[in-house]
């Protein structure tokens, strides 16, 4: 009966460990993507920046009271507010907290900070990322 016992809380101990080395892969994927678009903001590529948005007219990006749909609207919106390099300014995100709901589903909040030349806005974002077959993609942006 222990050698039961035991041999449960082992089997127990494994696979809690093994679903924290999944979260922390899962995790590590989500900063690679976000590495990936402030490397891109930085060299002012906004469609290299949207690399890390899900290409689907059903991405959704929220900002104040305005709700975009679709990946290239957004990027439409990007363009219109980001037109030059001086107004992108360097970007950087922190406080970032991931959170993984499922083996294909996490939600990352955080802050962004834009420093520019004569400004420096910074806010907070709550991001829902999906697993596709390409990789992680963030599926709904809400950002403030």
């Amino acid at each position: 009966m222990m050698k039961h016992i035991l041999m449960l809380i082992l089997i127990g101990v494994c696979a809690v460990g093994t679903f924290a080395q999944k979260d922390e892969k899962i995790k590590s994927d989500i900063r690679k993507v976000l590495d990936e678009q402030t490397a891109a903001w930085n060299k002012g590529d906004l469609e290299g920046f949207m690399k890390g948005y899900w290409n689907s007219p059903q991405m959704t990006f929220v900002s104040g009271d305005r709700v975009t749909k679709g990946w290239q609207p957004t990027l439409e919106n990007y363009k219109k507010s980001y037109s030059s390099k001086a107004l992108m300014g360097e970007l950087s995100f922190s406080e970032l907290e991931i959170t993984v709901t499922s083996k294909d589903s996490a939600v990352v909040l955080g802050r962004f900070t834009l420093v520019r030349e004569k400004d420096k806005p910074t806010g907070m974002f709550t991001l829902n990322f999906r697993k596709f077959k390409e990789g992680w993609r963030i599926i709904l942006d809400h950002t403030s």
